[in-house]
């Protein structure tokens, strides 16, 4: 009788009901290597056979088929499979995207990974001269933007870096980007598109390229003219998500992205049975029936055709679309506004989600938004600043989201506070903010953690650049304000005045402490006692960065 081990060795195919009898007669543990490394190999097939036979017409039931596989255990391997076939039959691409449209909207993961993998597969071909494979790539992403699932910025930024030094190849893949998603371009950032068309007419009067390609420019210049023929972005046989269902990716050219090959491998699992019971949970969500897991390469469709049909339509269901489409289409808007004034315009037409939360939910998003820059960005404090002017709704959500951004800022990286506390620093300074949100701040050893330290320090900072040292100062002296800040600047206890000032020396704003030093000399000698030293306090009031 065959081992477990001698199948794993042999590498070879088994028979689904052999395989099931070999797992009986054996004393493999379902949550030992051996057991797992079988479900990986039966894994990887499955996948590997559900896309190789996608096509339009089949793709509903293979979507239902995919979804019975534990697609987050398989994720590397299903989007290595995609990718594989995506360069092997560039015909099915918009298959692929409309594929990976639908399990996107359950599995949003699955398209990072993917548009993850498809711009460091492009960067490496186009670094590598690699005609073809760069081409492959930048098709399938402008399929993608398409579909949602990528932003179009992915797409605008590919435009430029491919004509900005044109040659034959460049500029033919550029063509090729935009005769697949020049339609959505066109209705969703004409500014850049216009200045894309600028480009390429430059190229073609200044005779950059050679004429097989100049024939190509022209041709772009007639779809864009003809308005693409009238033709769907989508047709309607691969239209299969509602647009408030869609997830979208913003990656940028120029991130710094990992492939996570590992995911492509076998890796032992401690809590398999835990994950596999997870996996099923979510499986049932989504499919919305308790449908056959036991998947097998060769079963038969099911008979139940009124569950699969109830099936197709819970693909379209996505657990809180609706905010997910809400803060879609408030980024959408901030990004293609020209200035903020024009931003702000939009976004009080905005329909809201919540009516009782519209406020709270815009403002928290214009945040997020500022948080995910590069680098701190003026514009979106300038929106914030006048949206906070409309009326007192504003107010009291824009001193909610503060409250919930210090209240939480531990569970940020580093360049997300620093954007976030700049942001707030430029609402107080702009004096829309109201000072007496402040007064949730206590500058303590016990009070505060390394994330708060840094979340003032950059707010602070902030204040100072805006309004100058002197102003700043005179600010932070005036008589209504000090009751909602002595918890930042207090004016009793030897060790909160000493943790304070060595804070804000730390920074580089110990001229505001002066009030303070004063207050810690004058102190009687019997509530100076027992005082720690001076360096270790600065130690411990240090903003950590």
């Amino acid at each position: 009788m065959t081992s477990i081990r001698e199948v794993l060795d042999s590498k070879k195919y088994v028979p689904p009901a052999k395989l099931k009898a070999l797992l009986e007669e054996s004393d493999v543990s379902y949550a030992s290597e051996e057991y797992q490394r079988l479900q990986w190999e039966k894994l990887k097939k499955q996948i590997n056979g559900e896309i190789n036979k996608v096509n339009t017409e089949n793709i509903k039931e293979v979507v239902l088929d995919l979804f019975k596989l534990n697609l987050i255990r398989g994720k590397g391997w299903l989007v290595r499979c995609l990718m594989k076939s995506q360069v092997l039959s560039q015909a099915y691409t918009t298959v692929y995207a409309a594929l990976i449209c639908v399990l996107n909207s359950k599995i949003p993961e699955l398209g990072e990974l993917l548009v993850t993998r498809l711009i460091l597969q492009f960067r490496k071909a186009y670094k590598n001269d690699d005609r073809e494979t760069s081409k492959a790539s930048v098709i399938f992403l402008s399929q993608l933007v398409n579909y949602q699932v990528c932003h179009d910025i992915v797409a605008l930024q590919l435009l430029f870096l491919l004509l900005e030094h044109p040659t034959d190849t460049t500029v033919e893949i550029a063509c090729a980007l935009l005769q697949n998603c020049g339609q959505f371009l066109s209705e969703n950032s004409s500014v850049a598109l216009n200045a894309v068309f600028e480009r390429l007419g430059t190229i073609l009067t200044e005779d950059l390229v050679s004429k097989r390609i100049q024939l190509l420019i022209q041709e772009a210049f007639k779809q864009r003219k003809n308005n693409y023929d009238g033709a769907p972005v989508i047709v309607e046989e691969l239209d299969l998500v509602e647009d408030e269902d869609k997830v979208t990716h913003t990656l940028n050219l120029d991130d710094k992205l990992k492939a996570r090959e590992i995911l492509n491998t076998f890796q032992f699992d401690q809590e398999y049975e835990k994950h596999e019971q997870a996996y099923d949970e979510l499986r049932k969500q989504i499919l919305g029936f308790e449908d056959d897991s036991s998947y097998d390469e060769g079963d038969e469709e099911s008979e139940d055709d009124e569950a699969d049909d109830v099936a197709k339509e819970q693909i379209r269901d996505l657990t809180e679309s609706a905010l997910t489409n809400f803060q879609k289409t408030v980024y959408l808007t901030m990004m293609s506004s020209i200035n903020h004034e024009e931003a702000v315009h939009k976004l009080l037409k905005l329909q809201p989600v919540d009516p009782e939360r519209k406020e709270q939910m815009l403002v928290d998003m214009i945040v997020k938004c500022c948080a995910q820059e590069k680098t701190y960005s003026k514009y979106y404090a300038l929106v914030g600043e006048k949206l906070i002017s409309v009326n007192r709704n504003w107010t009291k959500a824009f001193d909610h989201v503060f409250v919930d951004n210090y209240t939480n800022c531990h569970q940020y990286e580093l360049s997300l506070i620093r954007n976030i506390g700049s942001f707030w620093g430029h609402m107080f300074a702009s004096d829309k903010m109201g000072w007496e949100i402040l007064q949730i701040v206590q500058l303590t050893e016990e009070s505060t953690n390394s994330a708060s330290r840094i979340f003032l320090k950059f707010l602070f900072v902030k204040l100072q650049e805006e309004l100058g040292l002197k102003k700043l100062k005179v600010r932070l002296s005036e008589e209504y304000i000090q009751p909602y800040i002595s918890g930042l600047f207090p004016s009793s206890g030897a060790d909160r005045l000493r943790f304070s000032i060595n804070y804000f020396t730390a920074i580089g704003l110990g001229a505001l402490t002066e009030d303070m030093r004063e207050i810690l000399n004058n102190l009687p000698e019997n509530e100076e006692s027992g005082v720690e030293d001076e360096n270790e306090r600065k130690r411990n009031a240090s903003p950590d960065d």
